[in-house]
Protein backbone atom coordinates (compact mmCIF):
# COMPACT_ATOMS: atom_id res chain seq x y z
CA UNK A 1 0.00 0.00 0.00
CA UNK A 2 1.15 3.55 -0.66
CA UNK A 3 0.93 5.56 2.56
CA UNK A 4 2.68 8.82 3.37
CA UNK A 5 2.30 10.21 6.91
CA UNK A 6 5.27 12.56 6.72
CA UNK A 7 4.63 15.71 8.76
CA UNK A 8 1.25 14.48 10.09
CA UNK A 9 0.02 15.09 13.62
CA UNK A 10 -1.70 12.26 15.49
CA UNK A 11 -4.57 13.68 17.52
CA UNK A 12 -7.18 10.90 17.24
CA UNK A 13 -7.40 7.46 15.68
CA UNK A 14 -10.35 8.82 13.70
CA UNK A 15 -7.96 10.82 11.49
CA UNK A 16 -6.49 7.64 10.00
CA UNK A 17 -7.88 5.59 7.16
CA UNK A 18 -7.97 1.81 7.46
CA UNK A 19 -4.93 1.59 5.17
CA UNK A 20 -3.01 4.07 7.33
CA UNK A 21 -3.78 2.11 10.50
CA UNK A 22 -2.67 -1.14 8.86
CA UNK A 23 0.48 0.57 7.57
CA UNK A 24 1.42 1.76 11.07
CA UNK A 25 0.74 -1.68 12.56
CA UNK A 26 2.98 -3.37 9.99
CA UNK A 27 5.69 -0.73 10.48
CA UNK A 28 5.50 -1.27 14.25
CA UNK A 29 5.79 -5.04 13.78
CA UNK A 30 8.82 -4.57 11.53
CA UNK A 31 10.50 -2.17 13.96
CA UNK A 32 9.80 -4.56 16.85
CA UNK A 33 11.41 -7.41 14.92
CA UNK A 34 14.43 -5.26 14.08
CA UNK A 35 14.90 -4.24 17.71
CA UNK A 36 14.74 -7.82 18.92
CA UNK A 37 17.17 -9.06 16.28
CA UNK A 38 19.61 -6.21 16.91
CA UNK A 39 19.25 -4.88 13.36
CA UNK A 40 17.37 -1.67 14.05
CA UNK A 41 18.35 1.27 11.84
CA UNK A 42 18.23 4.69 13.56
CA UNK A 43 16.11 6.92 11.33
CA UNK A 44 15.70 9.86 13.71
CA UNK A 45 19.29 11.00 14.23
CA UNK A 46 19.42 14.74 14.71
CA UNK A 47 15.74 14.92 15.67
CA UNK A 48 14.52 16.51 18.90
CA UNK A 49 11.18 15.71 20.54
CA UNK A 50 9.55 17.47 23.50
CA UNK A 51 7.19 15.60 25.81
CA UNK A 52 4.56 17.68 27.61
CA UNK A 53 2.91 15.76 30.46
CA UNK A 54 0.14 17.46 32.40
CA UNK A 55 -0.82 13.97 33.61
CA UNK A 56 1.80 11.51 34.81
CA UNK A 57 2.36 8.24 32.99
CA UNK A 58 4.50 5.12 32.99
CA UNK A 59 3.82 3.51 29.62
CA UNK A 60 3.35 6.63 27.51
CA UNK A 61 6.45 8.36 28.81
CA UNK A 62 8.73 5.34 28.62
CA UNK A 63 7.25 4.43 25.25
CA UNK A 64 8.11 7.80 23.73
CA UNK A 65 11.51 8.08 25.41
CA UNK A 66 12.79 4.62 24.49
CA UNK A 67 11.31 4.78 20.99
CA UNK A 68 13.10 8.09 20.42
CA UNK A 69 16.41 6.89 21.91
CA UNK A 70 16.34 3.67 19.88
CA UNK A 71 15.92 5.71 16.72
CA UNK A 72 18.66 8.19 17.61
CA UNK A 73 16.50 11.16 18.64
CA UNK A 74 16.75 13.31 21.77
CA UNK A 75 13.87 14.12 24.10
CA UNK A 76 13.06 16.85 26.60
CA UNK A 77 10.48 16.07 29.31
CA UNK A 78 8.15 18.60 30.93
CA UNK A 79 6.13 17.17 33.84
CA UNK A 80 2.91 18.22 35.57
CA UNK A 81 4.72 20.88 37.60
CA UNK A 82 5.75 22.60 34.35
CA UNK A 83 2.12 23.14 33.39
CA UNK A 84 1.74 24.81 30.02
CA UNK A 85 -0.74 27.63 29.67
CA UNK A 86 -0.02 29.02 33.15
CA UNK A 87 2.20 31.98 32.27
CA UNK A 88 2.05 31.68 28.51
CA UNK A 89 -0.78 30.72 26.20
CA UNK A 90 -0.79 27.32 24.52
CA UNK A 91 -0.65 29.11 21.18
CA UNK A 92 2.53 30.97 22.10
CA UNK A 93 4.10 27.86 23.64
CA UNK A 94 3.36 25.92 20.44
CA UNK A 95 5.03 28.57 18.28
CA UNK A 96 8.14 28.53 20.47
CA UNK A 97 8.46 24.75 20.68
CA UNK A 98 7.74 24.35 16.97
CA UNK A 99 10.85 26.39 16.17
CA UNK A 100 13.08 24.32 18.45
CA UNK A 101 11.74 20.76 18.22
CA UNK A 102 10.87 18.42 15.38
CA UNK A 103 7.79 17.05 17.17
CA UNK A 104 5.69 17.59 20.28
CA UNK A 105 3.91 15.01 22.44
CA UNK A 106 1.13 16.11 24.77
CA UNK A 107 -0.59 14.16 27.55
CA UNK A 108 -3.28 15.97 29.49
CA UNK A 109 -6.99 16.49 29.76
CA UNK A 110 -8.52 18.75 27.14
CA UNK A 111 -8.61 17.64 23.51
CA UNK A 112 -8.74 21.34 22.64
CA UNK A 113 -5.26 21.79 24.13
CA UNK A 114 -3.58 19.21 21.91
CA UNK A 115 -5.55 20.51 18.93
CA UNK A 116 -4.36 24.07 19.62
CA UNK A 117 -0.77 22.88 19.86
CA UNK A 118 -1.12 21.18 16.49
CA UNK A 119 -2.72 24.26 14.93
CA UNK A 120 0.20 26.54 15.82
CA UNK A 121 3.33 24.42 16.27
CA UNK A 122 4.27 23.90 12.58
CA UNK A 123 5.61 20.43 13.51
CA UNK A 124 3.79 17.14 14.16
CA UNK A 125 1.96 16.92 17.49
CA UNK A 126 1.12 13.56 19.08
CA UNK A 127 -1.72 12.94 21.51
CA UNK A 128 -0.42 10.82 24.40
CA UNK A 129 -3.85 10.92 26.11
CA UNK A 130 -6.70 13.36 26.56
CA UNK A 131 -10.14 12.95 28.04
CA UNK A 132 -11.46 12.24 24.53
CA UNK A 133 -8.80 10.19 22.76
CA UNK A 134 -5.84 7.86 23.26
CA UNK A 135 -4.66 7.03 19.72
CA UNK A 136 -1.20 5.67 20.55
CA UNK A 137 -2.77 3.17 22.96
CA UNK A 138 -5.33 2.01 20.40
CA UNK A 139 -2.57 1.24 17.89
CA UNK A 140 -0.73 -0.82 20.52
CA UNK A 141 -3.96 -2.67 21.28
CA UNK A 142 -4.43 -3.66 17.64
CA UNK A 143 -0.79 -4.72 17.27
CA UNK A 144 -1.21 -6.94 20.35
CA UNK A 145 -4.38 -8.47 18.93
CA UNK A 146 -2.54 -9.23 15.69
CA UNK A 147 0.09 -11.10 17.66
CA UNK A 148 -2.31 -13.27 19.66
CA UNK A 149 -4.72 -14.53 17.04
CA UNK A 150 -4.58 -16.33 13.73
CA UNK A 151 -7.67 -14.43 12.57
CA UNK A 152 -7.55 -11.29 10.45
CA UNK A 153 -8.34 -8.19 12.48
CA UNK A 154 -11.57 -7.79 10.53
CA UNK A 155 -12.85 -11.10 11.91
CA UNK A 156 -12.23 -10.34 15.59
CA UNK A 157 -14.84 -9.83 18.30
CA UNK A 158 -13.80 -7.56 21.15
CA UNK A 159 -15.76 -6.73 24.30
CA UNK A 160 -14.86 -3.67 26.38
CA UNK A 161 -16.29 -3.77 29.91
CA UNK A 162 -16.51 -0.74 32.17
CA UNK A 163 -16.85 2.99 31.51
CA UNK A 164 -17.70 3.19 27.82
CA UNK A 165 -17.27 6.97 27.75
CA UNK A 166 -13.57 7.12 28.55
CA UNK A 167 -10.85 7.85 26.02
CA UNK A 168 -9.60 4.24 26.02
CA UNK A 169 -13.00 2.86 25.03
CA UNK A 170 -13.65 5.65 22.52
CA UNK A 171 -10.37 5.22 20.63
CA UNK A 172 -10.70 1.44 20.71
CA UNK A 173 -14.22 1.71 19.28
CA UNK A 174 -13.29 4.04 16.44
CA UNK A 175 -10.21 2.05 15.46
CA UNK A 176 -12.07 -1.26 15.63
CA UNK A 177 -14.84 0.15 13.42
CA UNK A 178 -12.34 1.30 10.81
CA UNK A 179 -10.71 -2.14 10.81
CA UNK A 180 -14.01 -3.99 10.43
CA UNK A 181 -14.13 -5.61 13.88
CA UNK A 182 -17.15 -6.56 15.98
CA UNK A 183 -16.72 -4.26 19.00
CA UNK A 184 -19.13 -4.31 21.95
CA UNK A 185 -19.12 -1.83 24.82
CA UNK A 186 -20.59 -3.60 27.86
CA UNK A 187 -21.52 -1.05 30.48
CA UNK A 188 -24.28 0.32 32.71
CA UNK A 189 -26.35 2.82 30.68
CA UNK A 190 -25.08 5.76 32.72
CA UNK A 191 -21.61 5.06 31.29
CA UNK A 192 -22.67 4.57 27.67
CA UNK A 193 -21.02 6.91 25.15
CA UNK A 194 -23.11 9.77 23.80
CA UNK A 195 -25.52 9.03 20.96
CA UNK A 196 -23.68 11.16 18.33
CA UNK A 197 -20.48 9.23 19.03
CA UNK A 198 -22.29 5.89 18.81
CA UNK A 199 -23.85 6.85 15.47
CA UNK A 200 -20.48 8.01 14.12
CA UNK A 201 -18.78 4.73 15.07
CA UNK A 202 -21.64 2.73 13.59
CA UNK A 203 -21.27 4.64 10.33
CA UNK A 204 -17.55 3.79 10.24
CA UNK A 205 -18.34 0.15 10.96
CA UNK A 206 -20.84 0.00 8.11
CA UNK A 207 -18.19 1.22 5.67
CA UNK A 208 -15.67 -1.46 6.73
CA UNK A 209 -18.14 -4.30 7.30
CA UNK A 210 -17.71 -4.24 11.08
CA UNK A 211 -20.21 -3.99 13.92
CA UNK A 212 -20.53 -1.72 16.93
CA UNK A 213 -22.98 -2.28 19.76
CA UNK A 214 -23.49 -0.89 23.25
CA UNK A 215 -25.14 -3.30 25.69
CA UNK A 216 -25.80 -3.68 29.40
CA UNK A 217 -26.06 -7.47 29.63
CA UNK A 218 -22.61 -8.93 30.36
CA UNK A 219 -23.41 -12.44 29.13
CA UNK A 220 -24.66 -11.24 25.75
CA UNK A 221 -21.88 -8.71 25.43
CA UNK A 222 -18.98 -11.10 25.93
CA UNK A 223 -20.34 -14.15 24.10
CA UNK A 224 -17.87 -15.25 21.46
CA UNK A 225 -15.34 -12.53 22.31
CA UNK A 226 -11.76 -13.11 21.18
CA UNK A 227 -10.56 -10.36 23.51
CA UNK A 228 -11.95 -8.99 26.77
CA UNK A 229 -10.74 -5.48 27.52
CA UNK A 230 -11.13 -3.18 30.50
CA UNK A 231 -9.58 -0.03 31.95
CA UNK A 232 -9.24 1.62 35.39
CA UNK A 233 -12.54 2.59 36.95
CA UNK A 234 -11.30 5.51 39.04
CA UNK A 235 -9.79 8.79 37.91
CA UNK A 236 -7.66 11.24 39.83
CA UNK A 237 -10.63 12.99 41.42
CA UNK A 238 -11.77 11.03 44.49
CA UNK A 239 -15.28 12.49 44.55
CA UNK A 240 -17.73 9.85 43.42
CA UNK A 241 -15.42 6.85 43.80
CA UNK A 242 -17.92 4.91 45.94
CA UNK A 243 -20.75 5.40 43.44
CA UNK A 244 -18.59 4.43 40.47
CA UNK A 245 -17.48 1.24 42.22
CA UNK A 246 -21.10 0.37 43.04
CA UNK A 247 -22.30 0.91 39.48
CA UNK A 248 -19.39 -0.82 37.76
CA UNK A 249 -19.05 -3.78 40.14
CA UNK A 250 -21.20 -6.11 37.95
CA UNK A 251 -18.90 -5.36 34.99
CA UNK A 252 -15.63 -6.50 36.52
CA UNK A 253 -13.85 -9.22 34.56
CA UNK A 254 -13.81 -12.33 36.75
CA UNK A 255 -13.23 -15.96 35.84
CA UNK A 256 -16.96 -16.48 35.21
CA UNK A 257 -16.95 -13.64 32.67
CA UNK A 258 -14.06 -15.22 30.78
CA UNK A 259 -15.96 -18.53 30.79
CA UNK A 260 -19.12 -16.77 29.55
CA UNK A 261 -17.36 -15.97 26.27
CA UNK A 262 -17.55 -19.72 25.47
CA UNK A 263 -14.30 -19.14 23.62
CA UNK A 264 -11.37 -21.19 24.99
CA UNK A 265 -8.90 -18.86 23.25
CA UNK A 266 -10.18 -15.59 24.74
CA UNK A 267 -7.43 -13.19 25.81
CA UNK A 268 -7.59 -10.51 28.49
CA UNK A 269 -6.34 -6.95 27.89
CA UNK A 270 -5.96 -3.91 30.13
CA UNK A 271 -4.35 -0.53 29.44
CA UNK A 272 -2.85 -0.49 32.98
CA UNK A 273 -2.45 0.36 35.78
CA UNK A 274 -4.88 -2.29 37.02
CA UNK A 275 -6.52 -2.58 40.41
CA UNK A 276 -6.45 -6.39 40.69
CA UNK A 277 -5.13 -6.80 44.25
CA UNK A 278 -4.11 -4.75 47.30
CA UNK A 279 -0.37 -4.75 46.49
CA UNK A 280 -0.30 -1.09 45.50
CA UNK A 281 -1.03 2.02 47.53
CA UNK A 282 -4.30 2.59 45.68
CA UNK A 283 -5.27 -1.08 45.81
CA UNK A 284 -4.71 -1.26 49.55
CA UNK A 285 -6.66 1.94 50.10
CA UNK A 286 -9.61 0.77 47.98
CA UNK A 287 -9.68 -2.56 49.82
CA UNK A 288 -9.69 -0.84 53.20
CA UNK A 289 -12.13 1.95 52.34
CA UNK A 290 -14.63 0.06 50.19
CA UNK A 291 -14.09 -3.56 51.17
CA UNK A 292 -13.17 -4.79 47.67
CA UNK A 293 -10.01 -6.73 46.83
CA UNK A 294 -10.15 -5.87 43.14
CA UNK A 295 -12.22 -3.76 40.82
CA UNK A 296 -12.11 -3.95 37.03
CA UNK A 297 -10.36 -7.35 36.97
CA UNK A 298 -9.76 -10.13 39.46
CA UNK A 299 -6.24 -11.21 40.32
CA UNK A 300 -7.07 -14.70 39.02
CA UNK A 301 -7.78 -13.34 35.54
CA UNK A 302 -4.97 -10.77 35.60
CA UNK A 303 -2.40 -13.47 36.40
CA UNK A 304 -3.93 -16.14 34.16
CA UNK A 305 -2.57 -17.52 30.89
CA UNK A 306 -5.29 -15.55 29.12
CA UNK A 307 -3.75 -12.26 30.25
CA UNK A 308 -1.60 -10.45 27.67
CA UNK A 309 -1.44 -7.11 29.45
CA UNK A 310 2.35 -6.89 29.56
CA UNK A 311 2.73 -7.71 25.87
CA UNK A 312 0.19 -4.93 25.33
CA UNK A 313 2.23 -2.56 27.52
CA UNK A 314 5.45 -3.30 25.64
CA UNK A 315 3.73 -2.69 22.33
CA UNK A 316 3.05 0.90 23.36
CA UNK A 317 6.71 1.59 22.63
CA UNK A 318 6.73 -0.18 19.26
CA UNK A 319 3.64 1.59 17.90
CA UNK A 320 4.85 4.96 19.21
CA UNK A 321 8.12 4.30 17.40
CA UNK A 322 6.19 3.58 14.21
CA UNK A 323 4.42 6.94 14.54
CA UNK A 324 7.70 8.78 15.05
CA UNK A 325 9.38 7.09 12.10
CA UNK A 326 6.39 7.54 9.81
CA UNK A 327 5.93 11.23 10.59
CA UNK A 328 9.37 12.78 11.23
CA UNK A 329 12.07 10.44 9.87
CA UNK A 330 14.43 12.11 7.42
Amino acid sequence: MSVNLRGRSVLTIDEFTQDEIRFLLQLAADLKSQKRSGNEIPRLRGKNIVLLFEKESTRTRTGFEVAAYDQGAHVTYFGPSDHIGRRESIKDTARVLGRIYDAIEYRGRAQSAVAELAAHASVPVFNGLTDEAHPTLALADFLTMREFTAKPLSELTVAFLGDGRNSVARSLAVGAAKLGMDLRIVSPPIFWPATPFVEHVKSQARISGGQFTVVEHVGAGVLGADFLYTAPWLGEEEAGWAERIRLLAPFGIRTNVVEATENPHTKFMHCLPACHDRNSEVGARIAKQFGVECMEVSDAVFESKASIVFDQAENRMHTIKAILVATIAG
